[in-house]
C-alpha cells in the first residue's frame, strides 16, 4: 500500500478554501485541508454538510467527517448546541433532522450515516468491529472576522450513545424530534495527537482488506477493535494537567485577556447574587463536561450562607449502579490581580460532608499554597480561576452568541432565574 496522505493534528486549524486547491501545502498561513486529505484518483473529502459520509467502497464506508458550526447554534434553522470537550474526550453532537425535514426521523442523510456507524460501534466481537466507520470531527472557527473557511480538527471518535429528543425550531418554534450522539474521542498519544490520512486512503481502496487497513489505524483504535467499548474508559482522550498551576499561568496572558477579565470583574463587582448565578452556570458546564449529569439547584441567601453561595447535584451512574453528590459552590468576584488563600478555600471545605464536593469560582487566581494544601489533604474541591472562568464564558459566547461575550453574560442574568433560599444543601438530593 502506497502512502500518500498527510496528517490531521488535533487542535490544528486548517484552511478550507472554496478554491479546493489540492496542491498547496499551506494557504493564508494555515495548513491546507485539501492538501492534507488529498487522495489521488478519489473524490474530495468535503465538509460541506454537518455530517459527511464518504461513499462506500466494496461495502465499506471509509469514514464519516463531522463538522460543527458554532456560529449557527441557536438559530431558527439550527436550534441545537453541540458540545466539544476535547480535554475530557467527549463530544455531544446533534443530528441533521430539522423542523422542515420531510423524511422520517433517522432517515435524513446525516442521521442515517451516524446510525449506521453506531451499529458498527456497538459490535460485540473484533470481527464485527474491524470494519467500523471512523468519525473524524471538525468544528468551524472564525478567522479575520469571518465564520467560514477555517476548520479545527478535533479528533477521532466512537459513538457511545444515540438517543432521540424533542427540540424546537423554525420561526414558529415548532417541536420536532432529532437524534443526539455522545461520542468518545480516543487517545492519540502514540501518534503524537494526529491521525494519518493513509488509514482513510486504505479504507477507500477496494483492494485493501479490513485487517490490512486496521494496521494503519491509531493504536487506541486497534485496541478498541480488539477489546470493545469496555476499554473506552482507558482509551478515551485525556489531557493531563499539573496538580499545581503557577499563579502567573492563571493570570491573563494578553491585553485582550486582561481587558475582558477586567470587564467581567467590573460588571459584577458589588452584585453578589448576579455573580453567583453566573458562577453556578459556569460550574454546571465544567462539572457537566464529559457527559456527566449535573443539575443546578439554588443560590443561598446573603446572610448565614456559611461559606456556600450556590448548590447543585452531580449524578454518577444510574439506578442501583449510581449515586448523587451534593455540590457546594463558592463564588468570589474580586480584582483579577488578587489571590485566593488557603484559608478562604478551607471555609468551603469545612462545610463538606462525606460524599459531597466543592467548587470555587473566582475572577482572581489561587495561591500555590492553597493548591498545595488541597493536593496534600486530598480535598474534593474543583477550582475555577478567573482565566478559566473567562475561557468558559468565551466558549459559551462562541457556541451560542457569535463570540459576543457581553451578550452571553447578559443572557445568563436575564434568562436564567435561580431561587435564593435558606434551604439545606442536602435537600438537592430530594429533587
Amino acid at each position: 500500500m502506497a502512502t500518500v496522505g498527510g496528517f490531521l493534528r488535533v487542535g490544528e486549524v486548517y484552511r478550507y478554501a472554496s478554491s479546493r486547491d489540492q496542491h498547496s501545502p499551506t494557504l493564508d498561513g494555515c495548513p491546507n485541508y485539501y492538501y492534507v486529505t488529498h487522495s489521488p484518483g478519489k473524490k474530495l473529502a468535503l465538509l460541506e454538510a454537518g455530517i459527511n459520509g464518504m461513499a462506500e467502497v466494496a461495502g465499506r464506508r471509509p469514514a464519516i467527517l463531522i463538522r460543527s458550526s458554532p456560529w449557527k447554534a441557536g438559530t431558527e434553522d439550527t436550534p441545537w448546541h453541540d458540545v466539544f470537550d476535547l480535554d475530557h474526550g467527549h463530544v455531544r453532537y446533534f443530528g441533521d433532522h430539522k423542523v422542515t425535514s420531510t423524511k422520517p426521523v433517522g432517515r435524513t442523510t446525516g442521521n442515517a450515516a451516524l446510525l449506521e456507524a453506531f451499529v458498527d460501534h456497538q459490535g460485540r466481537t473484533p470481527e464485527a468491529r474491524v470494519a467500523a466507520i471512523p468519525l473524524l470531527l471538525f468544528r468551524s472557527v472564525s478567522r479575520n472576522g469571518k465564520n467560514k473557511g477555517h476548520v479545527e480538527f478535533c479528533g477521532l471518535g466512537i459513538i457511545e450513545r444515540a438517543e432521540r429528543l424533542v427540540q424546537r425550531g423554525g420561526g414558529e418554534h415548532t417541536s420536532f424530534v432529532n437524534y443526539v450522539y455522545d461520542i468518545a474521542l480516543i487517545d492519540l498519544c502514540e501518534e503524537e495527537d494526529q491521525v494519518s490520512w493513509d488509514w482513510v486512503d486504505a479504507r477507500r481502496d477496494e483492494n485493501v482488506t479490513d485487517q490490512e487497513a486496521l494496521a494503519l489505524a491509531p493504536r487506541a483504535w486497534q485496541e478498541w477493535v480488539r477489546r470493545g467499548n469496555s476499554a473506552l474508559p482507558r482509551l478515551r482522550r485525556q489531557v493531563a494537567r499539573a496538580k499545581i498551576v503557577k499563579v502567573r499561568d492563571q493570570r491573563p496572558q494578553t491585553s485582550i485577556d486582561k481587558a475582558e477579565l477586567d470587564w467581567v470583574y467590573k460588571r459584577f463587582d458589588g452584585h453578589k447574587h448576579a455573580f453567583e448565578a453566573l458562577a453556578s452556570a459556569v460550574a454546571a458546564r465544567v462539572l457537566g463536561a464529559g457527559g456527566q449529569n449535573y443539575r443546578e439547584g439554588w443560590l443561598t441567601s446573603r446572610s448565614g450562607d456559611g461559606g456556600t453561595d450556590f448548590v447543585g447535584r452531580l449524578e454518577i451512574g444510574s439506578g442501583l449502579a449510581g449515586t448523587s453528590l451534593v455540590v457546594l459552590g463558592q463564588a468570589k468576584c474580586v480584582k483579577p490581580t488578587s489571590l485566593i488563600s488557603a484559608e478562604q478555600i478551607a471555609r468551603v471545605v469545612a462545610r463538606l460532608r462525606r460524599g459531597w464536593i466543592g467548587v470555587y469560582v473566582t475572577t482572581a487566581a489561587y495561591s500555590e499554597k492553597a493548591q498545595q494544601e488541597i493536593v496534600e489533604d486530598q480535598y474534593p474541591i474543583v477550582l475555577i480561576s478567573g482565566m478559566e472562568l473567562l475561557r468558559e464564558l468565551r466558549r459559551m459566547a462562541r457556541d451560542d452568541f457569535g463570540d459576543d461575550l457581553p451578550a452571553c453574560v447578559e443572557h445568563q442574568l436575564s434568562e436564567r432565574e435561580m431561587a435564593v433560599t435558606h434551604r439545606r444543601p442536602e435537600e438537592i438530593l430530594l429533587q
